[in-house]
């Protein structure tokens, strides 16, 4: 996959449970919210809101989701998950990367999915688990 490097004046957004600070790393190496939730290579970001609430809305553990503002600390590439391995072009601008991204603030007035459009991701994801089928973390 070829490292993407221009995108230095966008906003990144990264949805999670986790409680954070500006200025604290989301590093990879910690398990995965996703299939068999093993130890993740990479950390995801996008430059959609929408993609960060479906981030911050799926996260396992306690508490309410949670979507920063972020800033990567290297090279980012497009996550093969939701581009041309799966869907034409990159539609949910939607990355990843081996470095960490640090964040620079929280977005406090984001608006969550619908319950029935919740519920449909949800199930959704069951039955990819259930096939086995997992991310690509090439």
């Amino acid at each position: 996959m070829e490292p993407t490097y221009d995108l230095s004046s966008q906003r990144f957004y990264h949805g999670t449970k986790a409680n954070l600070k500006p200025g604290d790393l989301i590093e990879p190496g910690f398990n995965s919210n996703y299939g068999k939730r093993k130890k993740a290579s990479y950390v995801y970001l996008s430059a959609t809101l929408d993609a960060a609430t479906w981030g911050a809305e799926l996260a396992l553990g306690e508490g309410s989701g949670r979507i920063y503002t972020v800033e990567p600390t290297g090279p980012i590439e497009d996550d093969p998950n939701l581009t041309d391995k799966k869907y034409p072009g990159n539609p949910t601008k939607s990355y990843r990367s081996k470095n960490p991204l640090r964040v620079s603030g929280e977005v406090t007035d984001w608006q969550g999915h619908s319950p029935e459009q919740l519920k449909a991701m949800k199930e959704h994801l069951e039955r990819l688990k259930q096939l086995a089928i997992e991310a690509i973390e090439d």
